[in-house]
């Protein structure tokens, strides 16, 4: 007899009444745990084994997510840098990874609360990939420019200075502002591909179906009681 009791598949059984979990006849109380016939002590031991659901657990689950989000964001983009292949079928494994991860971190408990923030933290993992990638493409096809002092004719010493004394006035950007559009446009890549035609929309179903796949991993556990009955003599 297993220490676990199992509920997977409904079995039916003829003649006397069984649980189906110990196999044991039922007699007095019992119950039906997700449509399949249970005895009193199989089912308390299927609410005690459920992960209750607190916020220790989610914010477990959610930093286990975020490992997971940057694990699969560093996939995605070394994939592509690598080969130079855009493929969108890796959002699949990024759904996956943080789905998994947050699982993991709860200790397997799960909700609606998880759910958001796993589709968050897929959507964000795959969207922001683009801003590794367009900045190795960008490396890789920069063409370096001559400096400007050397084409300069010697007598034009005095105009180069002047104006190179007039561009050092205007201020340069900030930091926070090079990231923040740099966030933006990678938040926003997903639908920019769009302009791409028939693969910019393949590659938006696709990281909807990884979107779905992290939100089935992070339900909550189904499990469905009734009860009690009581067993025919």
């Amino acid at each position: 007899m297993s220490s676990t009791p199992q509920f997977g598949t409904a079995e039916y059984a003829s003649g006397a009444q069984t649980c189906a979990a110990c196999k044991q006849p039922l007699g007095g109380a019992y119950y039906q745990v997700n449509g399949m016939t249970a005895c009193a002590r199989c089912t308390e031991q299927v609410k005690r084994q459920l992960s209750p659901d607190s916020h220790s657990a989610f914010v477990r689950g959610l930093l286990f997510g975020v490992g997971g989000a940057i694990v699969g964001l560093i996939l995605y983009s070394t994939f592509t840098i690598l080969t130079g292949i855009i493929i969108g079928y890796v959002s699949l494994a990024v759904g996956w990874l943080v789905g998994t991860a947050m699982k993991k971190g709860s200790g397997g408990a799960g909700g609606r609360r998880y759910q958001i923030a796993a589709v968050a933290l897929t959507y964000a993992a795959v969207s922001l990939s683009a801003i590794p990638i367009g900045i190795a493409y960008y490396a890789k096809h920069q063409t370096p420019r001559a400096p400007a002092a050397s084409a300069a004719p010697a007598g034009d010493s005095q105009t180069a200075a002047t104006s190179s004394e007039a561009g050092g006035t205007a201020a340069p950007q900030g930091l926070g502002t090079v990231l923040g559009g740099l966030l933006l446009a990678g938040l926003a890549s997903p639908f920019l591909e769009l302009q791409g035609g028939v693969s910019g929309i393949i590659g938006l179903v696709i990281l909807f179906v990884g979107i779905r796949i992290a939100w089935k991993i992070t339900q909550a556990p189904p499990l469905d009681i009734r009860g009690p009955f009581q067993a025919a003599a």
